[in-house]
């Protein structure tokens, strides 16, 4: 599934403590492969989900598989600031529950912050399938952010302690907690952009329609760019105000 990454030639890096922070809602049908890519990235890494307040069984998935499992006021960048605040490592991963880590990702991260000035950063996206428009979808995103140093929450953003703390985490909104958080952070470093892709959802696509889906996501990202609240954001994207159980855990694709 994932290509042979280069940076494996390199000497091995010196220990990085690493948390990965996965908010979850409603989301029993990923947690099982989820927990299997997991167990694939080696012992030592400290892994938290953060709950909700889902009503399915993934909760309790999460709790069989052995990972731990802890609970907050629903909405994403709650959940992910919840969750940095409960963990330890000297960098942070943000995980989608429907992305993929490659198996290699974190020799490939901890390699990439062995020079301090690398803050934060993000690993290239992916899709399970070379089925057209994907790879293109997938090639013009990443291209995107190298040139802009920004990436969305479903190309794994991971970020130094630090800087997370220094900027005061993700900004509790409705929907772009992910841009506003990288644009923070390119005040204070560089940014590591990981060849080493994630696998990620094409869920959304599937449900709504490719171009519908695409010309929606640029609609968001137009909007956001010339000063468009959070909310009314929310409201186009997901078609509702964002409320308790807000679908702020679908793959934002933007």
């Amino acid at each position: 599934m994932w290509p042979h990454s280069p940076c494996l030639h390199y000497a091995f890096p010196m220990p990085v403590s690493v948390s990965i922070v996965i908010p979850i809602l409603n989301e029993a049908d990923q947690i099982p492969t989820l927990v299997d890519s997991l167990r694939k990235l080696g012992e030592g890494i400290e892994v938290l989900f953060v709950d909700g307040g889902s009503t399915d069984e993934g909760p309790s998935l999460v709790r069989m598989s052995g990972y731990s499992l802890i609970t907050s006021a629903a909405g994403r960048a709650r959940q992910m600031n919840t969750g940095a605040r409960a963990t330890s490592g000297e960098v942070l991963i943000f995980l989608h529950a429907d992305v993929r880590l490659p198996p290699d990702s974190l020799l490939v991260l901890r390699i990439a912050m062995r020079d301090r000035g690398m803050v934060y950063g993000h690993f290239e996206l992916m899709y399970d399938t070379r089925q057209w428009p994907y790879p293109w979808i997938a090639g013009f995103g990443n291209a995107r952010s190298r040139l802009t140093g920004l990436a969305t929450g479903d190309q794994t953003i991971f970020v130094r302690r630090h800087a997370f703390d220094a900027v005061g985490g993700y900004p509790e909104i409705p929907l772009m907690e992910d841009i506003a958080l990288m644009r923070r952070l390119k005040r204070l470093g560089r940014l590591a952009c990981l060849r080493a892709p994630v696998v990620g959802s094409r869920r959304k696509y599937e449900r709504e329609g490719l171009g519908h889906t695409i010309m929606l996501m640029w609609l968001v990202r137009g909007l956001y760019a010339v000063g468009a609240s959070p909310r009314f954001l929310h409201r186009v994207y997901y078609r509702r105000d964002p409320g308790k159980h807000a679908s702020q855990h679908q793959p934002s694709k933007l």
